[in-house]
């Protein structure tokens, strides 16, 4: 107990007895932020709100928006604390009117030559789902800069969701992920005691394994189910003498589409048993200790990751094939169009292109979008489905709108470089949090899936 005495002015104090009546308000909270005197409020996120972001100005975020958003953040999300960043959705490149393809890499370099960036690096595109990796050097560390207690870092979606159900396993990948960085001396060239990574995690099937098996390999078992049987009646009909022949030829084409179907997704599906069979492929430092690293250029990123697969004995970390094109140099233009079909034709999912120097604008100072999305032929069928490619179902796809998908990448991007700016500055976790809920709220908004 601690009284004023007077007229001396003096405080003393003696140990109280006991706590006669608890305070309204607790002197200490443990609540996230609480250690920095002003714990997340849901005053902060709820309604319409106004983010100030320093590369694009103010972006807006609607109430209901919020709300949704609210519902994911509180209920679903890993611990507020280690929930730094949150990457953002990413554009897809112009419809092409190449004969035969719905994407295609000349619209991508074209946009960005259109735009002023001479050099884009083209970047591998992983069929797995999108992992962000927050890697301290120990808990120790973990403790003194996010303020938890047990955890050494976080293994999160794209949404703010656990990776993986299991915590022993989110902590085995993330000493992987530790041991990796401590043996390529990137601790001490950071200088710094943790970090956070954009990467993808694979396979596929490890995060969608309920969609594969509802939507994608209901598709396939239905089309094996159907189409063989049909084709062989239509067969036996044409040796009666029966003219089918335009209809048995309109069957087998739809069998072969489904097959392709099929096929095209199993290319992304494995069994794995705890971290056997999974692969995380890193391709972007966001930020350490006191520097966002989202502005350094990629061709310095993908070489501290080249380091980080280097010096990981396990197996977990899988490099990001790349290639650098001047959209300038037609001769150039074409080795990136050439390597996208060569990759995509192996069954690859397609390429990010992406401005070399990372953070770029144009000539009237606004923000270029941060990568373009090329997906391949065969693995657009997953998305548009098995019939996709008809000449009369292209042309309809054709008139896609992509505007608004464009601009969400563009706020959401800004959003997520303010927030790593507020991290690397030390602020307050609620200012972090700030940017990084009014993204989750931007996901929310009405947009094709499928783009």
């Amino acid at each position: 107990m601690t009284a004023l005495r007077w007229p001396e002015r003096e405080l003393v104090d003696v140990p109280a007895e006991k706590v006669w009546y608890e305070p309204v308000k607790p002197l200490v909270t443990e609540a996230p932020g609480g250690r920095e005197g002003r714990p997340l409020d849901i005053a902060d996120v709820q309604g319409r709100r106004v983010v100030e972001t320093r590369h694009m100005g103010r972006v807006a975020v609607r109430e209901a928006n919020a709300a949704a958003a609210l519902e994911v953040m509180s209920r679903f999300a890993v611990d507020p604390q280690l929930l730094a960043y949150l990457p953002p959705t990413m554009a897809p490149t112009a419809t092409s009117r190449e004969d035969g393809f719905l994407e295609h890499p000349a619209e991508a370099f074209a946009q960005y030559a259109g735009d002023g960036v001479e050099r884009v690096v083209c970047e591998e595109k992983h069929m797995g789902s999108r992992a962000v990796a927050l890697v301290c050097k120990d808990a120790e560390a973990a403790t003194a800069r996010f303020g938890t207690a047990g955890p050494t870092g976080a293994l999160y979606t794209r949404t703010g969701r656990p990776f993986l159900d299991d915590p022993a396993l989110t902590e085995e990948v993330l000493a992987r992920l530790r041991s990796a960085v401590t043996a390529a001396g990137l601790w001490a060239e950071w200088d710094t005691d943790w970090v956070l990574l954009d990467a993808e995690l694979m396979p596929w099937s490890l995060k969608a394994g309920g969609l594969l098996r509802s939507q994608y390999a209901a598709v396939g078992a239905a089309s094996g189910a159907v189409f063989p049987p049909a084709v062989a009646a239509l067969e036996q009909a044409a040796a009666r003498g029966v003219e089918v022949a335009g209809l048995a030829g309109h069957q087998r084409a739809r069998a072969q589409d489904a097959a392709a179907f099929t096929e095209a997704y199993r290319r992304y599906c494995w069994p794995t048993e705890g971290l056997e069979g999974v692969r995380l492929a890193p391709f972007q430092i966001l930020a350490v200790q006191g520097r966002s690293l989202a502005a350094v250029p990629h061709d310095e990123q993908l070489a501290w990751l080249d380091r980080l697969v280097e010096h990981d004995p396990t197996g977990l970390l899988q490099v990001t094939r790349r290639l650098v094109v001047d959209t300038g140099d037609e001769a150039s233009v074409r080795a990136g169009v050439d390597w996208w079909l060569e990759m995509t034709g192996r069954g690859g999912e397609g390429m990010v292109v992406k401005p070399l120097g990372a953070l770029v604008r144009d000539a009237k100072g606004r923000l270029v979008q941060p990568g373009i999305k090329v997906r391949g032929r065969e693995y657009l069928r997953i998305i548009y489905g098995p019939e996709y490619t008809r000449p009369e179902n292209l042309e309809r796809l054709r008139s896609r709108f992509l505007g608004h998908k464009r601009s969400l990448a563009l706020r959401e991007y800004a959003l997520g470089l303010e927030a790593l700016d507020r991290l690397a500055e030390g602020e307050p976790l609620w200012r972090i949090h700030e940017a990084v809920f009014a993204v989750l709220a931007l996901e929310s908004e009405p947009v094709d899936p499928r783009l």
